[in-house]
């Protein structure tokens, strides 16, 4: 099963300048819990953006570029390697960015969603997961903190 994990504003950003244009702890937490001994497929420039390895997880970074390599990463240069790498887990998280997701949207059945409920400024973006493709079964909402916009766990599965 491929899962796809993120965080997508109302505008449809996820990302500006490599990162999050939010800091949203209770989103990082889930994110870890979720993705905790799962093989995670996440492009070159997600993989640069983390502080350090994320424990408990396989990197499978994809790539373009045939000479990178990284500590920890697992390099492949097309989705078919990516996926035939992850081997016979029972579930791929697929973690971004952007380029990637589009790689595996035909092919995913479920995303873990945090929708932020705000509209910044963003150098990249995914489209919304609509019905009747995309069937929502589960939603727990959150309010506004302080500087912290509001923000909702969905899990979405595809319509079969």
């Amino acid at each position: 099963m491929i899962t796809f994990f993120l965080a997508r504003a109302d505008n449809g950003v996820i990302g500006m300048d490599n990162g999050l244009p939010w800091h949203l702890p209770a989103d990082l937490k889930r994110f870890k819990a979720l993705t905790m001994g799962k093989p995670m497929i996440m492009g070159r420039k997600t993989f640069q953006g983390f502080p350090a390895l994320l424990k408990g997880r396989r990197h499978i970074v994809l790539t373009r570029d045939t000479e990178w390599q990284a500590p920890g990463a697992e390099v492949a240069h097309d989705a078919e390697r990516a996926l035939a790498l992850a081997g016979y887990a029972a579930e791929v998280a697929v973690i971004g960015g952007a380029e990637i997701f589009a790689m595996y949207r035909d092919r995913t059945d479920r995303v873990e969603l945090t929708e932020v409920h705000c509209s910044p400024h963003g150098d990249t973006c995914v489209p919304a997961f609509a019905a009747p493709q995309w069937r929502e079964t589960f939603r727990e909402d959150h309010v506004p903190d302080g500087d912290r916009p509001g923000f909702s766990f969905v899990t979405l599965e595809r319509a079969r």
